[in-house]
């Protein structure tokens, strides 16, 4: 993994231009042993060009064995250490919708949940309501009061939410309300941390008065909290590594994530491939870095539908042309973390990586883009955060080390 101090004694400016594409959750498995992945049964002709002419590996997210969230992974591919560098997802959806979270300040991502009569959860993402029909919702939670703080609401997208807490001696130390399965009550905010329960139980508070303005909605009529946090103060992405830095995505949470870290987030109009692509065009002047995210790969794996995983993966492959017209000198295709159909979640298994840069690249034997070609190609297995050294390195943006 990276040392930021080394890092930024080694940057050095270049006209390079260098492309992270991440397909959330790209990783997969067989539904029966000997046969493919998602990755694997997808057409993607222009994938494979790439794997061909490029060089493939497989990345850790975190440290093998391991299953991580969409945030520490995130942070991990920009080369920021998770087990160091810590940041609940509370933060990433608040910042990711507009939200200013200082230090001090509490802030958890909700989920609006179905519960039965009994209180036992029966749908964890209340079907995955519309954000038409979420947005009234969190306008009616947004009028919750809690005395002795201020609570600020605001929609993210469909059945999400970002809440965040201000006031006097508030901390982050508070477990999830989500149970992670139906069939029990959402839980009670807890602190894990002494100095955490009165902001547990503020939070506990406002759970009950939110719940009970719901109440009447047939679907939606609970919810959860999980990823109470505050801001880390992270390291700035653009000084650190020496790049004009710039966020391609459509669902908030990946953008807050990339503006913690200094990086600039481009506007998107659409939500297919190609609208990201658009949107990365018209900034390509501006910026040496790009980080282009793709979420469907990640939903249509914890919704288990094999076939719609392996259709996002197919549409990204076909708008790719579009964005290698842009000429970037490096272009390094990924996943944040493994979202196997099978599964229906986030996995510990490594992820496919791909590395296409036609100047400095030592190319391997494989020549298509998927998890049994990566496992054997020419990068070998590496963790998540060595890749920003390694696109820099083919971008020539790294003095040499030492005399």
């Amino acid at each position: 993994m990276p040392d930021f101090d080394l890092m930024r004694e080694l940057h050095r400016k270049a006209d390079s231009k260098i492309v992270l594409l991440v397909l959330d959750g790209l990783g997969g498995l067989p539904l029966k042993p000997g046969g493919p992945t998602e990755l694997e049964a997808a057409r993607t002709p222009n994938l494979d060009r790439l794997a061909a002419e490029g060089a493939l590996g497989q990345t850790i997210p975190i440290r093998h064995g391991l299953t991580p969230g969409s945030g520490p992974a995130h942070l991990g591919l920009f080369g920021y250490d998770p087990l160091e560098y810590v940041v609940g997802r509370g933060v990433l959806e608040g910042v990711g919708v507009g939200i200013v979270v200082k230090k001090g300040e509490v802030a958890a991502r909700g989920n609006f949940c179905t519960v039965d009569a009994e209180g036992k959860i029966t749908d964890r993402r209340a079907g995955r309501i519309a954000s038409s029909e979420a947005i009234p919702l969190v306008a009616r939670l947004a009028q919750v009061k809690v005395p002795g703080v201020e609570v600020e609401v605001r929609h993210v997208q469909e059945y999400r939410f970002a809440v965040v807490m201000r006031g006097e001696g508030l901390e982050p130390d508070i477990a999830d309300t989500d149970p992670q399965r139906t069939g029990v009550p959402p839980l009670p905010a807890r602190a894990t941390q002494p100095g955490a329960q009165t902001t547990a139980d503020l939070f506990n508070q406002w759970i009950g008065e939110a719940r009970k303005v719901i109440a009447d909605h047939p679907k939606a009529n609970a919810l959860t909290l999980r990823g109470f946090s505050t801001d880390p103060q992270l390291p700035r992405f653009p000084e650190v590594f020496g790049v004009r830095s710039a966020c391609v995505a459509v669902y908030p949470m990946y953008k807050g994530v990339a503006e913690l870290v200094g990086m600039s987030v481009l506007k998107v109009d659409g939500d297919r491939p190609e609208d990201e692509f658009a949107a990365l065009a018209k900034g390509w002047n501006d910026y040496d870095f790009f980080f282009v995210h793709i979420k469907k790969t990640d939903s249509r794996g914890e919704d288990g539908d094999f076939a719609a995983k392996s259709a996002v993966i197919e549409a990204v492959d076909s708008a790719l042309p579009k964005l290698l017209e842009l000429g970037p000198s490096v272009l390094a295709v990924t996943g944040d973390h493994s979202t196997p159909a099978k599964l229906k979640s986030h996995s510990w298994h490594p992820v496919p990586f791909l590395m296409w840069a036609p100047a400095t690249v030592r190319t391997d034997d494989q020549t298509q883009f998927g998890e049994s070609a990566c496992a054997r190609g020419g990068l070998g297995t590496f963790l998540a955060t060595d890749a920003m050294p390694l696109m820099l390195a083919h971008a020539l943006r790294l003095e040499k080390f030492g005399a």
